[in-house]
């Protein structure tokens, strides 16, 4: 159980930061979507928060907001790599 309780968890920045990442890097949420192999209306939901992704692609999704966040700090509003281990 302690080994559970001690795994670095996925913290996904706020929704309004996920869009502003994306924003900043000039993509369309269709261009992103295309990216993961999903329709736009699953990335949308993922990106406004009412929906998490499912493991492999939240692991994806959470590695391009760090590299967007490093980009544009900015955008990140306060968003660190630290915050999503």
């Amino acid at each position: 159980m302690d080994e559970l309780l001690s795994r670095p968890t996925s913290v996904l920045p706020q929704p309004e930061v996920r869009a502003r990442l994306r924003k900043a890097s000039g993509l369309t949420q269709e261009e992103v979507a295309r990216a993961f192999g999903v329709h736009r209306m699953a990335f949308l939901r993922w990106e406004n928060g009412q929906a998490v992704p499912r493991a492999k692609h939240r692991a994806a999704y959470l590695r391009l907001l760090k590299g967007w966040a490093k980009q544009h700090p900015q955008a990140a509003g306060g968003f660190t790599l630290s915050e999503a281990s």
